[in-house]
């Protein structure tokens, strides 16, 4: 089974950024679509952002135009990049694999605390 190792989670400023790593086991190139989701406190799990092997990315509206989620194939390694960080986007962000693309996201990461501040 697919193993999902995140990093970069941390305390931020309100108007910061923060880089969220999620590293596969396994060839990256193989899975379908890869996402980052968050849960904030008393919140139900939100899709923040997601990138098929081929294709444009998708954003939720809330974060469009701050945040950047890209596939490095070589390092098999997905990212998430945030910036201009707000109080509302304090969440655990979790990273998660749809192997074949239907709709079931099979692999999960650990979970990584973002905490900004204002």
């Amino acid at each position: 089974q697919r193993q999902l190792v995140e990093s970069g989670g941390g305390l931020v400023q309100t108007g910061g950024s923060l880089r969220l790593s999620c590293a596969t086991s396994g060839r990256l190139f193989d899975v379908y679509n890869m996402a980052w989701f968050r849960r904030a406190p008393g919140e139900q799990r939100e899709l923040v952002a997601s990138a098929r092997r081929a294709g444009a990315p998708t954003y939720a509206d809330s974060v469009r135009g701050r945040f950047t989620i890209s596939r490095e194939t070589a390092k098999n390694t997905v990212y998430l990049q945030m910036n201009t960080l707000k109080a509302e986007d304090t969440a655990v962000y979790y990273c998660a694999a749809d192997e074949y693309g239907n709709g079931r996201y099979d692999a999960w990461g650990q979970g990584s605390q973002v905490t900004v501040s204002s």
